[in-house]
């Protein structure tokens, strides 16, 4: 038997480096031809004329950034951007949905295709399979490109793809979670946030809670050097060179769909939303965007080739983990994390159990179990609340029913946790991709802003304490036996995982002795 099991072994090994082999040399042949985002002018396009004019007012080298909390004006936010673009949009995503906002967002993107603009539209692999008759369509526009992140070469999706994806399993575990919108390389937009309902409020089951950055200056000019890395990266393989022949759906046939749906949906007010008066350069000319401004912010991203499947191609000196670490490590008095997946690991439970041991305040938000999306992630979390409380760091989860503040659209109630956001001594912070757990920092290609702006951690602080109201979240504390209680709104307190059954509580339980704490 263990002569078998070794032979199989060995076949297996050898099936996988052939696997990769293959695939590098055929990545290789089909890079698409290198390209750059194109410069900006002092008054060629609308956003030039309107921005140029608010970065002169602007001490050399700042960077304005607004947050966006709101999953409708993020929405509109990236929309507008895309009806003001005159030069080009590059948009760049982890996971793009083909639903009601998704469709919306790319008929802009063809829209503005229809009139000039250059349009580049990165996405990562791991969720486009069965999409590609539509992305073919988008790619046949004579100003629109789509590449593909660490793609499978089997396109058709089933058994040939699960073979592929099992048999290269090492560089196809690792994913580009970035997010970034940029218009005319004037206006960017960094976060957490990916395209689909949930993420902009118009999902009927679950709603995320999110942040992103809108950004002008030289922070815009960091996002499109990130794009422009990525977009040329050995590991992006254009669209058209995983396809033979044409699209299936002609241009005008994609045409007569995209006005044919439109009419559909028309009485959708995400739609009436993008219909109604576009008020964007009044709003930027009377400043009632609240921009932040500050020398002291960059856009950083891990490197593409932290994607690689070889691991002497690994630049780990260049990762954002470093950044995050450097931020969190600089701490003197406070330190506030919202991660949605919260997976510390024993050198991140040392670290902030130690800042507590030391009197700094450390606040954590996550979600529950009754909010999370990803049992299995909560599975690796639980090994850690013991000890983070012990040392009188502070956890917060998040209840499956909190609502977003403000609402301005018609979703679900149900909520669950998706930003990233860290604050240190109400001055420093974060907003990105970057999720506090093993998955972040070593396997996915992640980006965000880092900031030094008091008004800014303000806000993002608030977040961070309308996500912890005892109507929005359970505040977890350690029991003087040692186990976990949950304390909600009116003095109630759980001993156990708060609104869920004890299937699932069972499942996760068992679920954290696998030894998989690395993928999570």
């Amino acid at each position: 038997m263990w002569r078998w099991i070794l032979i199989a072994v060995a076949v297996l090994f050898v099936l996988s480096v052939l696997a990769l082999w293959s695939w590098g040399h055929f990545a290789q042949r089909a890079r698409g031809q290198p390209s750059t985002a194109l410069p900006v002018a002092a008054d060629a396009t609308r956003l030039d004329r309107l921005i140029a004019p608010l970065l002169a007012a602007q001490a050399p080298g700042a960077s304005g950034a607004a947050l966006i909390s709101h999953p409708e004006q993020a929405f509109v936010a990236r929309a507008r951007g895309a009806r003001a673009a005159e030069r080009s949009l590059d948009v760049q995503y982890y996971i793009w949905r083909h639903d009601l906002t998704g469709r919306l967002l790319e008929n802009e993107l063809l829209a503005a295709a229809d009139r000039g603009v250059r349009v580049r539209l990165l996405i990562d692999d791991m969720n486009v399979a069965g999409r590609d008759d539509i992305l073919l369509a988008m790619d046949a526009h004579p100003n629109l490109e789509v590449r593909i992140f660490n793609p499978a070469r089997s396109r058709a999706g089933g058994l040939r793809r699960a073979i592929e994806m099992g048999l290269r399993f090492v560089g196809f575990n690792r994913r580009m979670h970035n997010k970034a919108w940029i218009a005319d390389n004037r206006l960017a937009i960094v976060g957490g946030r990916n395209v689909g309902d949930e993420y902009f409020g118009a999902s009927e089951n679950t709603n995320f809670q999110d942040a992103d950055l809108l950004m002008v200056g030289p922070a815009v000019a960091q996002t499109s050097a990130i794009f422009d890395a990525f977009w040329n990266s050995a590991a992006v393989v254009p669209l058209g060179a995983l396809h033979e022949g044409s699209a299936r759906l002609s241009p005008e046939a994609l045409a007569a769909e995209r006005r044919k749906w439109l009419a559909e949906v028309g009485a959708q007010p995400w739609v009436k939303a993008l219909a109604a008066n576009d008020d964007t350069d009044e709003r930027l000319r009377r400043g009632a965007v609240t921009f932040y401004w500050t020398p002291n912010l960059r856009v950083v991203s891990d490197p593409p080739e932290k994607a690689a499947p070889v691991a002497s191609r690994r630049e780990r000196a260049a990762w954002l983990l470093y950044d995050v670490n450097a931020l969190l490590y600089s701490a003197r008095h406070d330190s506030w994390l919202i991660s949605p997946y919260f997976v510390p690991g024993e050198a991140g439970t040392l670290m902030l159990a130690g800042q507590a041991a030391r009197g700094m305040q450390v606040r954590v938000l996550t979600n529950s179990l009754a909010a999370n999306d990803v049992p299995l992630v909560h599975a690796g979390y639980i090994d850690y609340r013991a000890a983070l409380l012990a040392q009188g760091v502070s956890l917060y989860e998040l209840k499956p029913g909190a609502s977003s503040p403000d609402r301005e659209l018609i979703g679900s109630s149900g909520a669950s946790l998706h930003t990233k956001a860290f604050v240190v001594d109400g001055q420093r912070g974060f907003v990105g991709s970057f999720n506090f757990d093993p998955r972040s920092a070593q396997l996915n290609t992640e980006m965000g802003v880092m900031f030094d702006h008091p008004a800014l951690a303000a806000e993002v602080k608030q977040m961070f304490d309308h996500g912890t109201r005892p109507e929005s979240a359970w505040r977890v504390t350690l029991a003087e036996d040692g186990s976990l209680r949950w304390h909600g709104a009116a003095g109630r307190v759980w001993t156990e995982e708060p609104e869920t059954g004890a299937g699932l509580r069972l499942l996760v339980w068992l679920m954290s002795f696998l030894p998989i704490e690395s993928q999570l």
